[in-house]
């Protein structure tokens, strides 16, 4: 039989699913290739990493391209006791790379693991304690095992600092219960990915739990309104699943629904939306016009861009604003997106601030988005702040008649997003539109800002930007307008 070995990453999909555990050993051409968001998740984590690696001056960074190469160099740079980065360690048929591997008293090592999130999570406790199996394993005195997060706190002021940055947290007393049967789980995942076979396993929690697994192909086949679309399930969806039933039309009249998951239901069974005329009614009523129906699209990096920022704050790169001043009256659309390299928040704040006028209902889908963007923008500068803090008062959030289901159509699969709403209330709907998310522009604005992206290019993203900006207010218009004609 064919030597088998089980790395870190491997060792977390198998704490997660056997399935996941064994198809990315041996079949990972049935895993997606990493999306866009996945990938920029993966470049924030190296920008991350190498930063940190500037805590532990005189290191030496080792090459990770060749894996024995690699793990060679490991043995010979171990002599030397000076901090290293991305070493390698294969003991038996174990095998884990450390973030930073730092020399401590005669003999002993640190293990230091490099994450880009903000708080320590229960999974990471598993990732180190492998890491530390594999260097005891193969003869390494570990001393302590440290994780190095992202400090949310920490404000940019000139050159990134590394001290702020990080918050390191010494979690070597939780490596005892995260160890606790470590051995025993590793040989049973060594027996797994050796079968021939893949383990059959059933939906369940852990397809979410700690992070989604990336395999699609459980899903298939199941109805289109299947117990997953109920809204806000959770463990409910698991629990009919798990009794057989995977159709909403299948669940018992009896089962234990709460008031909008059975009108959830009713809706599939008829094929016909609920309405509540009279709530929907008293949600119009409380519009005054003129009204501004605005939008904004942000990104958030690991490291903050721009002095006074802090790392993930989301930072307001564009907005769209549609502007009717009377019922029924014609629509006036404003839109920014910002150029260069620059931070983009001051022209934008400047130009927000002379469109809105200083009455009138602020239309948002989520306000709690739009509010916390234009809370920081006051924040941040002061000169407007006393605007910000007049415009929360008019803020409406849209998402409420469809939160509440005063209106709930069978299209909307248990969500009450801007993207399942829109076309189940209007028709109109962001399919085909090459930016069709938050994440998209996020992604697409930071690409054609900060990489090296060709003129042409970088002019047809930014109509993109715009036009999927756009369809966000336009499409909150055509619901406001589709409520009214509802009501009556």
């Amino acid at each position: 039989m064919e030597h088998v070995t089980l790395s870190k990453s491997r060792y977390l999909n198998g704490l997660q699913c056997p399935k996941l555990l064994w198809i990315a050993t041996n079949e990972p051409e049935r895993l997606p290739e990493p999306d866009a968001s996945t990938q920029h998740r993966f470049d924030q984590g190296h920008l991350v990493s190498d930063l940190a690696k500037r805590l532990y001056p005189g290191g030496i960074d080792l090459p990770s391209e060749d894996f024995m190469g690699n793990i060679a160099l490991t043995k010979e740079l171990l002599r030397q006791r000076k901090p290293l980065f991305e070493a390698g360690v294969l003991s038996g048929s174990i095998y884990a790379r450390a973030d930073i591997l730092n020399p401590v008293n005669y003999d002993d090592w640190d293990i230091i693991e490099v994450k880009i999130a903000t708080s320590v999570k229960e999974v990471n406790y598993h990732d180190v304690a492998f890491q530390r199996l594999c260097w005891k394993d193969a003869g390494i005195r570990i001393r302590k095992c440290f994780l190095a997060i992202i400090n949310n706190q920490y404000v940019r002021n000139g050159e990134i600092d590394p001290k702020g940055l990080f918050t390191i947290h010494d979690v070597s007393e939780q490596m005892a219960e995260a160890s606790e049967d470590i051995k025993n789980s590793v040989a049973r995942m060594l027996d797994i990915i050796s079968k021939p076979a893949c383990p059959q396993v059933d939906i369940g929690p852990h397809c979410g739990d700690p992070y989604p697994c990336p395999l699609e192909e459980c899903w298939e086949g199941l109805p289109e309104h299947n117990v997953f679309t109920l809204y806000y399930g959770g463990k409910k969806s698991h629990e009919l699943y798990q009794k057989g039933i995977l159709d909403i039309n299948s669940i018992p009249a009896g089962y234990r629904l709460n008031d909008k998951q059975r009108i959830q239901c009713r809706c599939v069974a008829s094929g016909r939306p609920f309405v509540d005329k009279g709530a929907i009614k008293e949600f119009l009523a409380g519009l005054e016009y003129p009204l501004y129906f605005l939008d904004f699209e942000t990104f958030g990096t690991a490291i903050p861009l721009f002095d006074g920022t802090r790392p993930y704050q989301n930072i307001p790169f564009q907005f769209s604003l549609n502007v009717q001043e009377t019922p029924g009256g014609a629509l006036k659309h404003h839109s920014f997106l910002a150029e260069g390299r620059q931070d983009p928040r001051p022209e934008l704040v400047a130009t927000l601030s002379r469109l809105i006028g200083s009455h009138g209902s602020i239309i948002a889908y989520n306000r709690s988005f739009e509010e916390g963007v234009l809370k920081e923008l006051g924040n941040s500068f002061p000169e407007y702040a006393g605007w910000a803090q007049g415009l929360f008062s008019r803020l409406v959030d849209l998402i409420l008649p469809f939160r509440n289901f005063h209106y709930y159509h069978p299209m909307q699969k248990g969500s009450a997003s801007l993207k399942s709403v829109l076309p189940a209330v209007t028709g109109l709907s962001y399919d085909g539109m090459p930016i069709g998310t938050g994440e998209d522009a996020s992604l697409a604005f930071l690409t054609i800002a900060f990489e090296d992206v060709p003129e042409d290019e970088a002019a047809k993203v930014r109509q993109q930007l715009l036009d999927y900006c756009k369809m966000d207010t336009e499409g909150m218009v055509r619901i406001v307008e589709r409520l009214q004609e509802i009501a009556g």
